[in-house]
């Protein structure tokens, strides 16, 4: 069957979906950058980049589609009008681009629809045909004659990813062709122990030169993190945060530290969240990974570490490294990323992507079997 990807990003979402009986064929994305990281993992598919809100990008998206004769549509519009890490503004352009995933639907009446957001999407409303329409309401009024519709907040852990990430699903299916349903929730649950634990352990890069003399192991644990994948080598930070790190067990944030916290010039602690300077817990799944996943000070970014018993210090005061947040989103260790593309623009890609395991057991439910030659 194929399929249309709208607000496509890089495509992490579908990397299973040829897995489950899915080839995307068309897909767009207005930020050149991604568009290309896109082109380089689906050479095949026919790429649009640009702004869906022009009419003849939104033309030339529809017209494509219907030469390949797409059935299937994944649709992961941008979330930070309505996400609660962002502004929540009500009336934040992006909060209206489902208008155009809901033109597509009736443009291309496919038979199936996985439309994917941050679970504030569920609570948004938008002004459309001068009235204001909570999103899912306005889905139900438009769609439900001639689909059957499905309406969930998941949460990625329960699918087999080694992630809490929360997410409101729409599923839509055709009457015509069959009832699509969530599959169940499974009960074992992922961990960051089952899934980078067996990597070798990275001392962090200490910005400040003169402070590196404190890893004098850095060059051989590289080494050793390299020989895994190329993308397993850590990110650099300023000493001042690795060392309250270095004081901060596992699961804990720095801010709890006696002596050992991140302080203003005047030593008292910096503002921010309880959940601020924090390291993960090696028996949970890893928390919701965000577009500012390269920082210590966000929400919980920190390795879970191990303790050293003779010197009282954690291991790994560091941020996870590029391969350790693909297995995190649950991507594979051979996930084809390009040479040019920057550090940076592969961990924003990766925190504002859809953990693409979970995609992969919902579309599996529909059991749709690729034709054989």
């Amino acid at each position: 069957m194929n399929g249309l990807s709208l607000f496509a990003n890089v495509g992490i979402a579908e990397t299973y979906l040829c897995d489950v009986g899915i080839d995307i064929t068309v897909a767009n994305e207005l930020l050149q950058s991604r568009a290309d990281f896109y082109k380089h993992l689906y050479p095949n598919c026919n790429m649009i980049c640009g702004d869906i809100t022009d009419i003849s990008i939104y033309n030339k998206i529809i017209s494509l589609a219907k030469q390949s004769n797409v059935e299937f549509i994944i649709a992961t519009p941008p979330c930070q009008g309505m996400s609660i890490a962002g502004q929540m503004d009500p009336e934040d352009s992006r909060n209206y681009l489902i208008t155009y995933v809901v033109d597509a639907i009736k443009d291309l009446n496919p038979k199936f629809v996985f439309m994917e957001n941050v679970f504030m999407q569920l609570q948004t409303t938008i002004n459309y045909n001068g009235r204001r329409i909570l999103i899912p309401d306005l889905i139900d009024e438009i769609f439900s004659d001639d689909y059957f519709i499905e309406k969930k907040v998941i949460d990625t852990k329960y699918y087999g990813v080694a992630q809490q990430r929360k997410r409101a699903i729409i599923l839509l299916s055709r009457k015509d062709v069959q009832h699509w349903h969530f599959p169940e929730y499974e009960e074992n649950i992922v961990t960051l122990q089952d899934v980078i634990g067996d990597l070798p352990s990275l001392d962090p890069l200490v910005r400040e030169k003169e402070y590196r003399y404190v890893f004098p192991q850095y060059e051989e644990k590289l080494k050793k993190g390299l020989e895994v994948s190329k993308w397993h080598f850590p990110k650099d930070h300023v000493w001042r945060n690795i060392e309250v790190m270095m004081h901060t067990p596992t699961g804990c944030s720095a801010r709890q530290n006696p002596v050992y916290f991140p302080k203003k010039k005047d030593g008292t602690m910096v503002g921010g969240a309880p959940r601020t300077y924090m390291r993960m817990d090696w028996d949970k799944a890893a928390p919701t990974i965000t577009s500012y996943n390269h920082t210590i000070s966000s929400f919980q970014n920190v390795h879970p570490g191990r303790l050293d018993p003779e010197t009282g210090l954690y291991s790994d005061a560091r941020v996870l490294t590029i391969f350790e947040l693909m297995r995190v989103m649950s991507l594979p260790d051979n996930w084809n990323i390009p040479e040019w593309a920057s550090p940076q623009l592969i961990r924003t890609v990766i925190g504002e992507g859809v953990p693409p395991l979970a995609v992969k057991k919902i579309v599996a439910a529909l059991q749709i079997r690729k034709e054989k030659d």
